[in-house]
């Protein structure tokens, strides 16, 4: 399988699937077993999260879904340790987005600097809305989203999850977090920050978390009279990974950090990096490389193309750098060094310039083994990267799934191994597929 070989409509390089299944479109993909737990985008549905056997990994069987009860939520990210399974709930985006949010401080803003309070033209013209969209910012403003935060099931029998607690947080609540046995990392916004923090909670009793300690970048905590040095929420946390006793912190348009929480009760920052100029898309991911590679620690950072999706988004993305993945040396936390970029061509997907769809990348699997990364990339679909040499990373195969659901191209969001070395991976609009690497 060294050359491009085409199967059902998929293009692929060294990767063959095993099994599909047409689940809606999703936004994380994990496995605990022989099961797969997969996070749903905000859908008509309200469906939250489904969980597929995958015992047979050439049929998939769909034996459980999990609906949620606030069509204004969704929970499209999911994760599993032991019988415990972790989803969060956030508020579904709006014509609007976030700007229900950020009209207090606009007021504020425009008021002192006008010496009155700012006309409803100037306050549309200062959020980049109509005045008549302006209206429905008012009113959400006059009613917050109430329900964010992340909810906890046991999975104990993977087909029967049961509903345990419901853990309230802040703002518009959870979007992707980690855990283990016995803490939850949780990314979500709280009240008197500005944008996502890292809150830690104690899950040994899954009934009642109890928060342990909060760490953010300094700025955010306003309600202390933290001044941002950036606009709005461009800096915010995405996620923060765990790994020993350290945490890697992905912080959007901030680059990335290094957090030790060998006193979990009193998180520090240790080191940083920001590539954001000149890059233009945000840090989602960020994770160290398990082994040294020449007596050097390395670690690696992925990019979420997150352009605004608009008729003129052509013009708009010419001369733009797509998302990428890069790589750096941490052996010195005092000078970390960059050291490569990895991106995937435009002649490297045939629906690279497709309208409507993203086309960079997104995220890896985040629990590397050896020197593999591998990479989703939404419409260049799963991508595999020998890192061995962290300076040129290499691909040595690829993935690309034919577009499903009517859409034009595949959006491929999420991806997943499992201990047998099979890889999960799925589409933000529709698909799940079980795929092999012939290494």
């Amino acid at each position: 399988m060294s050359k491009i070989e085409r199967s059902g409509g998929a293009l692929a390089r060294r990767v063959r699937r095993l099994g599909h299944l047409d689940l809606p479109g999703a936004g994380q993909v994990t496995v605990s077993g022989r099961h797969a737990y997969v996070g749903h985008i905000p859908n008509k549905q309200n469906l939250g999260t489904s969980i597929v056997d995958i015992a047979d990994p050439a049929n998939p069987r769909l034996v459980a879904t999990v609906t949620l009860d606030d069509p204004t939520s969704h929970s499209h990210k999911v994760r599993v340790v032991g019988d415990l399974m972790i989803v969060n709930h956030e508020r579904n985006p709006t014509p609007v987005g976030r700007r229900a949010e950020q009209l207090p401080g606009v007021r504020r803003e425009l008021t002192d600097a006008l010496g009155r309070p700012p006309t409803r033209a100037e306050l549309a013209a200062k959020l980049s809305i109509t005045e008549a969209d302006l209206g429905e910012v008012e009113a959400a403003e006059k009613q917050p989203y109430r329900n964010g935060g992340f909810r906890l099931y046991d999975v104990s029998k993977p087909a029967q999850p049961k509903f345990i607690h419901h853990h309230l947080t802040g703002g518009i609540g959870v979007h992707r977090f980690d855990m283990d046995a016995r803490y939850a990392y949780i990314s979500t916004e709280m009240d008197g920050f500005v944008g996502n923090i890292l809150v830690i909670y104690d899950i040994r009793d899954p009934r009642a978390p109890q928060e342990v300690s909060r760490w953010w970048m300094p700025g955010q905590h306003i309600a202390a009279g933290e001044k941002p040095a950036w606009s709005g929420k461009r800096h915010r946390l995405h996620h923060a990974l765990r790994f020993g006793n350290e945490m890697w912190a992905s912080c959007w348009h901030g680059g990335f950090r290094i957090v030790d929480i060998s006193d979990i009760a009193n998180p520090k920052t240790v080191a940083s990096y920001n590539y954001h100029p000149p890059f233009p898309e945000p840090t989602h991911t960020a994770m160290p490389v398990p082994d040294l590679i020449r007596g050097r620690r390395i670690a690696l950072a992925i990019d979420e193309e997150d352009q605004a999706q608009s008729a003129n988004e052509e013009e708009a993305r010419r001369g733009r750098v797509h998302a990428g993945m890069s790589t750096y040396d941490v052996s010195n936390y005092g000078d970390v060094k960059p050291l490569a970029l990895f991106e995937v061509s435009e002649l490297d997907s045939p629906f690279a310039r497709t309208p409507g769809a993203r086309f960079g990348a997104h995220q890896f699997h985040e629990r590397m083994t050896g020197t593999l990364v591998h990479a989703v990339w939404f419409s260049a679909g799963l991508r595999i990267v020998d890192v061995a040499d962290p300076a040129a990373p290499r691909e040595v195969g690829f993935f690309i799934p034919e577009p499903a659901g009517g859409r034009a191209a595949p959006q491929t969001n999420d991806v997943m191994l499992d201990e047998r070395g099979l890889i999960y991976i799925v589409d933000r609009h529709v698909g799940f597929d079980v795929l092999e690497f012939a290494g």
